[in-house]
């Protein structure tokens, strides 16, 4: 193993103890989730909704109609539109000839979701292909197997080389955070992300029994706040997989605007990955 990736490890405390960290996201839910239980809040979770669509049984039909409602959603309302539509790779042109709404992103998934497992030559050349079809940002999901295996080096070299494909694209690293089980391992993955070139930390592809959790979202925006105060350069938090409740989406948010601040609730650098919760929050906001 490359004594790098150990060096950048123990510049931060990945020690963690799973149970302290389960209190101290209840004790912040408990005395700030009411204050941020408000239509304003709703209206701002809105514009931070990644609207996904990842089905196999997809078509080019079914994801230009997708975009359609994006479109008709513009000006209709005083709620900012959703941050980002995410397709597969192979509907990324399909969004961007039928996308019209102003400033929602083209997302794809790309390098072999949800596994990761295949070469990195067809992960590279899926991102690059994405990108020059008219994605804006391509979400990854790391090589579980090598960090598992402390395989760090391998692992970090891969989310380079798909970093470099996104050329101008922003790039959204995905942990798999309820594959990793702890809190430790999922801060060692934080760091090792944003070492890599991360743009964005994402807590699961949604595609697995074990989604996002609020746990997750704790020790991973303490490792953005971590790191930032280290390298001054911002990285983003997504959360997804399985949040559907509004009541769910205001508790992510919480989480966010308590460990990292007010300046990391807007789509630049808070986004969820949620497509039934888009009709549930429009409906709590009437």
């Amino acid at each position: 193993m490359d004594d790098k990736y150990l060096a950048v490890l123990k510049e931060y405390d990945t020690n963690l103890d799973d149970e302290k960290i389960n209190e101290r996201v209840a004790e912040i839910i408990e005395k700030k989730f009411d204050e941020n239980n408000n239509i304003e809040v709703y209206k701002k979770i809105y514009s931070c909704l990644d609207l996904t669509s990842l089905n196999v049984t997809d078509s080019r039909e079914d994801i230009w109609r997708f975009t359609e409602k994006v479109n008709d959603f513009e000006g209709s309302s005083d709620i900012s539109n959703v941050a980002a539509i995410c397709v597969y790779p192979n509907f990324v042109e399909t969004v961007r000839e039928s996308l019209t709404a102003q400033d929602v992103k083209i997302a794809s998934v790309s390098a072999s979701f949800p596994t990761s497992q295949t070469f990195i030559e067809v992960k590279v050349a899926e991102t690059a292909l994405a990108v020059a079809n008219g994605a804006d940002e391509i979400d990854v999901v790391i090589n579980l197997g090598m960090f598992l295996s402390r395989n760090y080096e391998e692992m970090c070299e891969e989310i380079e080389e798909v970093k470099h494909a996104c050329r101008d694209a922003q790039l959204k690293v995905i942990l798999e955070t309820g594959m990793l089980k702890n809190a430790s391992k999922i801060k060692k993955a934080s760091i090792l992300a944003m070492y890599s070139g991360a743009d964005f930390l994402k807590t699961s592809t949604g595609k697995n029994s074990e989604g996002a959790s609020l746990k997750a979202a704790y020790v991973m925006c303490q490792a953005i706040k971590e790191y930032n105060s280290k390298y001054v350069r911002k990285v983003g938090f997504k959360a997804a997989g399985g949040i559907t409740t509004v009541e769910d989406a205001v508790k992510y948010y919480t989480i966010v605007k308590e460990v990292l601040g007010e300046e990391w609730c807007d789509n630049t650098l808070f986004r969820i990955g949620a497509s039934r919760l888009a009709d549930s929050l429009l409906k709590s906001i009437g």
